[in-house]
């Protein structure tokens, strides 16, 4: 087997959007749909039957129950349980909570295909009809699913975000305003870290309002000093073993996009540290002892 050899030397220029205005938009032409007769939707195709989302406990008490809900016949009763428990939007027992997988999937898909319309990626209405239309089968038949994030935070009335954007009227990076709806929808996320104490608190609040919103995150901790390094202002370091302490607590109290599957973190079991940092042989001896 021989390795792989990339010539890095020659770069395509990076593509970047036109304008809204220079944009003629694509043609989307129907392939699962494209049967479909006129005046019917995705949603007529499917079979619907109302049934009742329940979970319990290892101790067989019921901890979510949600009856009279209406979701495909082919679905499973365990992707019932999950979508009405984890996806369905607004306070249970509410008149504004969802009822109807073709709720949450209204929700989503249209306001998807509305942002595609509004930013003129379509040619003719019809081809965002045409798209709304296939990616609704998609979603109702399970050939496709979109991640947690988006389930919970396209579609709704209040602003579910956190961190920066891209503004493509300024081709700039900014800050998210409080109360602005740009849901966050990425189900992972890079984050960054230095070495002083600031940014390391400043990492906790960057993780815990992307939790709160559905996402995971992943930290590179290598900036942090290993554990005993001398301070210069005396003093020896924590280390980052003992903030990843602090951070876990943290993970294990915030219920993911405010539900309870609890946030995905990339750190906590495997974080990156060079393996010649003291903090590196000190994880490696602590794992073995767990797994003991």
């Amino acid at each position: 087997m021989g390795l792989l050899s990339v010539d890095l030397s020659a770069r395509d220029e990076l593509k970047r959007s036109l304008p809204i205005a220079q944009r003629t938009g694509i043609e989307f032409p129907r392939y699962f749909t494209a049967k479909l007769e006129d005046g019917k939707t995705p949603y007529d195709e499917v079979s619907w039957e109302l049934r009742t989302a329940s979970i319990g406990n290892d101790k067989g008490a019921v901890i979510f129950e949600q009856r009279d809900i209406e979701v495909p016949s082919d679905w499973s009763q365990t992707a019932t349980n999950i979508v009405a428990s984890k996806y369905f939007h607004g306070k249970p027992g509410s008149p504004d909570r969802e009822t109807s997988v073709a709720q949450l999937v209204h929700r989503v898909v249209d306001t998807i295909a509305g942002w595609g319309l509004k930013g003129k990626y379509f040619k003719t209405q019809k081809d965002a009809e045409n798209f709304q239309s296939e990616l609704a089968h998609l979603m109702l038949t399970q050939k496709a699913c979109f991640n947690s994030p988006v389930w919970f935070n396209v579609g709704v009335k209040e602003a579910r975000g956190y961190g920066w954007f891209w503004d493509e009227t300024t081709d700039t990076i900014k800050k998210l305003e409080n109360g602005v709806p740009r849901p966050q929808c990425s189900a992972c996320f890079i984050v960054s870290v230095k070495d002083s104490l600031e940014s390391i608190l400043d990492l906790a609040k960057t993780e815990g309002m992307l939790f709160k919103w559905g996402s995971g995150t992943g930290t590179n901790l290598s900036a942090i000093r290993e554990e005993n390094a001398i301070l210069s202002g005396g003093g020896r370091a924590s280390g980052p073993l003992s903030f990843m302490k602090g951070f876990d607590a943290f993970a294990g109290v915030i219920k993911s996009g405010g539900k309870t599957r609890p946030p995905r973190r990339w750190w906590s079991s495997t974080p990156i540290t060079p393996m010649w940092r003291p903090s590196s042989g000190a994880r490696r001896r602590k794992r073995r002892r767990r797994t003991r």
